[in-house]
């Protein structure tokens, strides 16, 4: 098999909706898939079960698993149920739940989400950031402390930096492999503060990112999230990134250039500015695509362009190697 026949590897890094729209696109490819999800949220049924059963957060590990899933509807939708009427189980996923007893059946959250995977036919590999349990804080830029992911954007003011305890937490072996050997490493869509800086918080992560031979690409948000990014332009978040990594890694970034500004109304939230002059400070390689999709309501990603633009810059940039 030739270097062009190979079967290219993406690692993403992140969680959320944001995470889950691109898997969604992607999978369709013949494609070595590893997703490395944050496991930073305490919100909701994930916070219920963090009490509870003392484990990491699966509900963006859920999320992610039910994106690659290749099973029938109802199976994906059974494992999206979220119960609304019994008190005892109103709010919870039936998927967490599962990742629960699963995790306390083997002992071993990520050998929870293997077994999980098996079970749902995924495509590619979802792997937690972290196997253990970890809380996320937040230093505002009047130097207060805010503890919980979920707390983090109800504070409304500036986000100086987020880091979490225990600082010292290892990540799978597997993460750290599927870094180093990926031909692509990507970072977004997805909450800034509280999705994708999580990942590279655990340090083995961040330096298999800063080292590894891939190429790095951000997706960048289409809109500012209320909380987290107040009215930052698209170099912002980049410098988010650098500031928490260390240093500047990011190849190329990968930005919005549809107007739909008229859709909000005058916001909040408002949509990403492409600050162009500042941004070519920090990135190479700027690319504008129109990626807005209108969905139920709400903006997301489109998944299938995102994905077909993923593939091709992949495959020129390692023919170029």
């Amino acid at each position: 098999m030739t270097e062009s026949e190979k079967i290219k590897k993406i690692v993403i890094l992140g969680g959320g909706t944001g995470l889950a729209t691109l898997l969604r696109g992607l999978k369709k490819y013949p494609v070595d898939l590893t997703a490395v999800v944050t496991v930073a949220d305490d919100g909701g049924s994930s916070g219920r079960l963090l009490d509870e059963y003392d484990i990491p957060p699966p509900g963006d590990v859920r999320n992610v698993m039910a994106a690659l899933s290749d099973v029938e509807p109802l199976i994906e939708s059974m494992f999206q149920y979220r119960f609304s009427s019994s008190e005892d189980l109103k709010g919870h996923s039936l998927g967490n739940l599962m990742l629960a007893a699963l995790t306390d059946i083997t002992g071993d959250f990520a050998r929870a989400v293997e077994q999980m995977s098996r079970v749902l036919n995924i495509k590619g590999k979802v792997l937690p950031a972290a196997n253990q349990r970890i809380t996320l804080h937040a230093e505002l830029e009047d130097g207060t402390i805010v503890t919980g992911e979920s707390k983090i954007p109800v504070y409304g003011r500036k986000i100086q930096r987020v880091y979490m305890t225990p600082e010292e937490v290892e990540p799978l072996p597997e993460t750290v492999a599927a870094i180093m050997a990926a031909d692509i490493v990507i970072f977004g869509p997805g909450s800034l503060y509280t999705s994708i800086l999580p990942t590279i918080l655990v340090k083995a992560i961040r330096e298999a990112v800063l080292t590894c031979n891939a190429k790095k690409v951000y997706i960048c948000n289409l809109t500012t999230q209320a909380g987290e990014t107040y009215r930052y332009t698209a170099s912002q978040h980049v410098q988010a990134l650098y500031e928490h990594a260390g240093k500047a890694f990011i190849d190329t970034i990968l930005l919005n250039n549809a107007d739909f500004s008229s859709y909000f109304n005058d916001g909040p939230p408002w949509p990403v500015l492409n600050d162009h002059s500042e941004l070519e400070k920090l990135v190479p390689n700027i690319v504008m695509k129109d990626i807005v999709a209108f969905i139920d309501g709400g903006i997301r990603h489109k998944s299938d362009e995102v994905a077909e633009w993923i593939i091709e810059y992949m495959n020129e940039s390692t023919e170029k190697k």
